[in-house]
């Protein structure tokens, strides 16, 4: 059985589906999820990755785990406790969703400090483990939804840099690879889009999938500071800032880990555009 912690975000979710598809035996858990978040077939179990003491009934008879490193509440976790819970229930296998700026960022005390002590208590836990380091989400898109359905405006700084967005849809795939084949433990995965891509563009590229075009509004940095402190904490807008603005040569490089563990090259963000089309509309 393969526990999935954040089992409603964009990757979990992703990833319950192609396990499950795939055949497997999936327990989906995270903090508030409910049946019609789980597909037909797949477990559902209420738990919180804060309190490691509620996962303890969730991974018995487990062997495999993915682990979602906890996002804004990262700083919560007591992750040698969780892994102790997991290994207590039989898992020999994790998989840990981690972040580029573990590498990129080492200095930022959210992207860096925070995920290299996480990663390090993985790697530390004598399970057979593998870490995933996704860039820039092609789901970031989302917080430009209400604005493309009310006014088909995207509003975002830094217009002409670009990124390459990974969907969360190939993040998962590496996930189900890494947590169902042999060959991945002890390896590390850089997961990018395959072609930077712009503000700007991601603004044509919603609009070529709704059929109708979305303007786009470069914003001020400062405006956009403004927005983000409003639903992130302060130190994580000062890095996502720097690396949206300025980000480093490693940020902009395309990796090949999506196509060396896929045999596939990673989806376009017009792709990603395409398949999310309804959230926009």
């Amino acid at each position: 059985m393969i526990v999935v912690t954040g089992a409603t975000g964009n990757v979990g979710g992703a990833l319950v589906r192609v396990l499950a598809e795939a055949g497997e035996k999936v327990t989906a858990t995270s903090r508030n999820i409910a049946e019609a978040d789980a597909p037909r077939g797949v477990e559902h179990r209420r738990a919180d990755l804060a309190d490691a003491a509620s996962l303890r009934p969730v991974f018995d008879g487990a062997d495999a785990l993915f682990l979602q490193s906890g996002g804004a509440s990262a700083h919560t976790l007591d992750v040698g406790a969780i892994l102790d819970a997991a290994e207590a229930g039989g898992v020999g296998r994790v998989v840990l969703l981690s972040s580029q700026g573990v590498a990129t960022r080492p200095e930022s005390a959210s992207h860096g400090v925070l995920g290299l002590s996480i990663e390090e208590a993985v790697r530390g836990s004598g399970l057979d483990w593998t870490i995933l380091r996704p860039g820039n989400f092609a789901s970031n898109s989302y917080a430009w939804a209400a604005s493309v359905r009310a006014e088909r405006t995207v509003a975002a700084p830094f217009g002409d840099v670009g990124l390459p967005a990974i969907d969360p849809g190939d993040i998962a795939e590496v996930a189900a690879a890494a947590l169902r084949e042999d060959g991945h433990a002890g390896r590390i995965y850089e997961l990018t889009g395959p072609a930077p891509v712009t503000p700007r563009q991601q603004a044509e590229a919603i609009g070529a999938a709704l059929g109708e075009p979305v303007r786009f509004v470069e914003l001020a940095p400062d405006q956009a500071r403004e927005r983000m402190l409003a639903f992130m904490p302060a130190d994580v807008v000062e890095t996502t800032l720097a690396i949206l603005g300025a980000p480093t040569p490693a940020e902009r490089r395309v990796g090949p880990d999506v196509e060396k563990v896929l045999g596939r090259a990673p989806r376009a963000y017009a792709d990603w555009a395409r398949a999310n089309a309804a959230a926009f509309r």
